[in-house]
């Protein structure tokens, strides 16, 4: 399987794929790549209704300039953590900000949200991201804002009093909550219109059902969470050399 950056010639028939209606699997296996590959690629310039070969190959070349002026050279450099490639983890860290962005965050949140993750630390400040993601910092205050507001990260501060944006796992099982409870207000709204168009019509019936659909997601996800939550987290900590116990709270 071919590797490298893709050439001009493969992103003009990544366009007539498109075109054609192919799927990125498709498109991938006649150009033996990656379905990654070419899903990342149409994502972050412009999605499968918007790409043009010509243009993406243009943003790639300018994407590879900023990183050669921004990232120092020779003894200078900053090694990565624990012998990781830093071209390997940056390929990652794409292609994880393309699946948050196909799964409906807009590209600056899915990007603050993948730095988080594939941080030791598992937080940063404000101005690590800016440094980070060569942004500015009213870019990573509406990213934060966002993320904060979806339950996806939170805020705490350090030694120094600074203000961090952490990732946790009580921020995987916060997220579930909040999403069951934006369940429940669906549910909530659906039955409020049976009154309204009448108990015994087809439309009341169908809120009905979408109701009592929601409402079993809903208390699934929490009950799933809750699980979640008790066994693998508690596990986390007791194999770490804690002394947690099955059952302890964990506020």
């Amino acid at each position: 399987m071919p590797g490298g950056r893709l050439t001009q010639l493969e992103r003009q028939q990544i366009a007539q794929g498109l075109a054609d209606g192919l799927a990125y699997a498709e498109i991938a296996r006649r150009l033996d790549r990656p379905t990654s590959t070419i899903t990342r690629e149409v994502m972050r310039n412009g999605g499968p209704t918007t790409y043009r070969a010509d243009l993406a190959h243009h943003a790639t070349e300018r994407r590879a300039h900023r990183r050669r002026q921004a990232v120092p050279r020779g003894p200078q450099a900053p090694p990565q953590a624990h012998g990781r490639d830093a071209e390997a983890v940056r390929e990652y860290e794409e292609t994880f900000t393309t699946l948050l962005m196909q799964q409906g965050l807009p590209k600056m949140m899915s990007r603050v949200l993948t730095c988080l993750y594939t941080t030791d630390a598992g937080s940063l400040t404000a101005s690590e991201l800016v440094q980070r993601l060569q942004v500015s910092p009213a870019s990573i205050s509406k990213a934060i804002t966002f993320l904060e507001s979806q339950g996806l990260i939170r805020r705490e501060r350090d030694e120094r009093r600074r203000e961090r944006y952490v990732v946790d796992d009580d921020v995987w099982y916060q997220g579930m909550i909040a999403s069951a409870r934006s369940n429940a207000q669906l549910a909530e709204t659906a039955r409020q219109g049976i009154s309204i168009l009448g108990p015994d019509t087809p439309a009341a019936t169908r809120l009905e059902n979408i109701a009592r659909f929601v409402d079993f997601v809903g208390e699934s996800i929490i009950r799933a969470a809750e699980q979640a939550r008790e066994v693998l987290y508690t596990r986390t900590e007791a194999t770490s050399g804690g002394t947690v116990t099955p059952g302890s709270d964990r506020g």
